[in-house]
């Protein structure tokens, strides 16, 4: 759990925070000298029945409101300080509106400075704190007048935030690990050392990690909690990662370390709701420049809406362009900040990570539940579907609670492949997988079916999703496949009284040739124009045997020329074609394509002109010829 201070400059949060856990959070010696803190400070606080959590002391000054920004993110609980002799300043309100944006609904205020006034400043300098907290998150965070100098309030305050940190849901250890990093330095003997929050998930030592920006890969070396060796940071948690194999240079204040292997990447656009505040004092058009800050990182950007530009009062669906990419997950919140003059204007919430398009469209309105953003997402995706392993990221929803999310979902949804899919996409592609069968049927009645191959790019869907279509039609005894080729269930080809007479008049044909190879051409003089489709049907069930320019012998003609080559041949001597020619007796016209059919089935292989046999018995090409009698 971590709570992070918030508050104008010199209300005293460094020194309450010294007061509460003993550490001075200012380390820097130009915030010694200045008096005012400059860079993140961080400290244990132990709280009775509670245990141990972290607290992130952030700059008060307006100057430094991008480095209380980088402490912000990752707060479960904001410790709110208003000096009770000042009383609400520009950086309270500012801080306040800050915490609102980024999502802090608990923490506690504590009215510093508490001995420095009477008892009615003090009644005045409450209502000032309840009047401002009135319209926002912290509404009914109790308020505690304490004095760090004399040690007045400090134990109520204590019980206070052990109160509001039982409130707080846990974080979930068992997520994907996320840790923005806010600090990275050397230490001798120990090498790189990052410090951070985890957002969710947990990590341990040996862990692989990726840094983004980049993707490098890092492995951990050891891990810290509060100063202390830990076997594993969690979720909650402020630590300190030692890490190797990658150069100091890469890691800074701003990027982020994800475990390798989880679908984690960056982009530099993103889908998000946006509303600026009702006192912002500008509109965001497509060309407006504003700082974006998300986690620990800041970037450029640029706003683009749906309807137009977007003023205050409301909130709009928008699509994020950023200068740089950032990694980012769903429901991740961010702050936008003018560029000049440099103000908080408002800010947001992601509501897709990684969209897939450069100009994708805002969607369809804000505020959206991620049952219906998942369906806007599905139905961009169209036939090619939406990679189920990115969804936990892009939506933002826990990777244990996406199935259940895709259930409720389902007829109109329905996974396949690892990819979603609009259901009517799918039953369509059935559908007309079955059309285009039907029709090869009706066309080439004697043919065994379809190629598969050809089938896939038709039917409206990505591959993954075709191969679904037809595993599914099979399953549903719809279809069969059978060497690459589909076919209805229960198809077998057709003959007609005219086929059945061509393929007496083929075979007969074929018988009567014996070595003499016909072509396809002088075939189909004599039995007319089926002949292609009834040759491959021969082909197909072993009463014909191809061989090259076209020709075909029938089986008996086919092994007594094998044979007759395994008799008069030997291996490893190269034969003319004039040899070969007497060896089979017959003309060249005839015996060219059956040495190319010997070559196919790799009885024989050319060298030359001439052809060397090769009669291997572990040729499965040539042993049933071998062993006949």
């Amino acid at each position: 759990m971590i709570l992070g201070t918030a508050g104008h400059i010199d209300h005293g949060k460094t020194a309450l925070v010294r007061a509460l856990t003993g550490v001075d959070t200012d380390r820097l010696p130009e915030e010694k000298r200045r008096g005012i803190t400059i860079e993140l400070g961080f400290a244990p606080l132990v709280l009775d029945g509670v245990g141990t959590i972290g607290v992130v002391d952030v700059p008060g000054h307006e100057a430094f409101v991008r480095t209380m920004l980088a402490g912000a993110a990752g707060v479960d609980l904001a410790l709110l300080v208003v000096a009770a002799d000042e009383g609400v300043m520009p950086q309270t309100r500012e801080h306040l509106a800050i915490l609102g944006v980024l999502g802090i609904k608990g923490g506690v205020v504590a009215l510093t400075k508490s001995d420095l006034v009477d008892d009615e400043l003090l009644a005045m300098a409450r209502d000032d704190v309840a009047s401002l907290l009135a319209d926002s998150p912290l509404a009914e965070a109790p308020i505690i007048p304490v004095s760090a100098r004399t040690g007045a309030g400090l134990d109520a305050l204590r019980r206070a935030i052990a109160v509001a940190v039982r409130e707080v849901p846990a974080r979930d250890a068992g997520d994907l690990f996320r840790l923005p990093v806010d600090r990275a330095f050397s230490v001798k003997g120990t090498g790189t050392v990052v410090t951070g929050t985890i957002w969710s998930g947990s990590v341990s030592r040996d862990d692989v990690l990726r840094v983004f920006p980049g993707g490098d890969t890092v492995r951990v070396r050891g891990v810290q909690s509060h100063g202390e060796a830990v076997a594993a940071g969690v979720a909650g948690q402020r630590v300190a990662i030692a890490v190797a194999g990658v150069d100091r240079d890469v890691l800074s204040r701003g990027v982020v370390l994800v475990r390798a292997g989880d679908d984690w990447a960056e982009s530099d656009r993103m889908r998000a709701d946006v509303a600026l505040f009702d006192d912002a004092g500008v509109v965001l058009s497509a060309r407006t420049r504003v700082r974006l800050h998300l986690g620990t990182a800041e970037v450029g950007a640029r706003v683009v809406a749906r309807g137009g530009p977007v003023g205050p009062g409301v909130t709009a669906a928008v699509r994020l362009v950023l200068d740089q990419p950032l990694t980012a997950r769903g429901g991740d919140r961010f702050v936008l900040r003018a560029a000049s003059p440099v103000t908080t204007i408002g800010g947001g919430v992601i509501t897709d990570s990684r969209p897939p398009f450069r100009r994708v469209p805002p969607f369809a309105h804000a505020v959206a539940e991620p049952a219906e953003r998942l369906q806007w997402m599905v139905a961009e995706e169209g036939g090619r579907g939406l990679a189920t392993q990115a969804l936990p990221l892009r939506l933002g929803v826990p990777v244990a609670s996406l199935a259940s999310l895709v259930a409720s979902l389902v007829p109109s949804i329905i996974e396949a492949e690892h990819r979603l899919v609009e259901g009517h996409r799918l039953a369509a592609a059935e559908a007309a997988l079955l059309a285009i069968v039907d029709a090869s049927h009706e066309a080439r009645p004697l043919d065994r079916g379809t190629p598969l191959q050809s089938l896939r790019s038709r039917l409206g869907v990505g591959a993954e999703l075709a191969e679904w279509v037809v595993r599914t039609a099979i399953a549903r005894s719809l279809i069969t496949t059978d060497g690459g080729v589909v076919a209805r269930a229960g198809w077998s080809p057709r003959f007609s009284a005219e086929d059945r007479i061509a393929i007496e008049v083929l075979e007969s044909m074929l018988a009567t040739a014996g070595r003499e190879a016909p072509s396809m051409a002088e075939m189909s003089a004599v039995a007319g124009p089926r002949t292609p489709a009834l040759i491959r049907l021969l082909e197909r069930e072993g009463r014909v045997v191809p061989v090259g320019e076209q020709r075909f012998l029938a089986p008996e003609a086919w092994k007594a020329v094998v044979l007759a080559l395994r008799e008069k041949t030997l291996e490893a001597r190269v034969y003319s074609p004039g040899e070969i020619r007497e060896i089979l007796g017959v003309r060249r016209k005839y015996s060219i394509p059956i040495l190319e059919g010997c070559d196919r089935v790799g009885v024989s292989a050319r060298v030359g002109d001439g052809r060397v046999f090769h009669w291997d018995r572990h040729n499965p090409a040539v042993a049933s010829f071998l062993d006949s009698p």
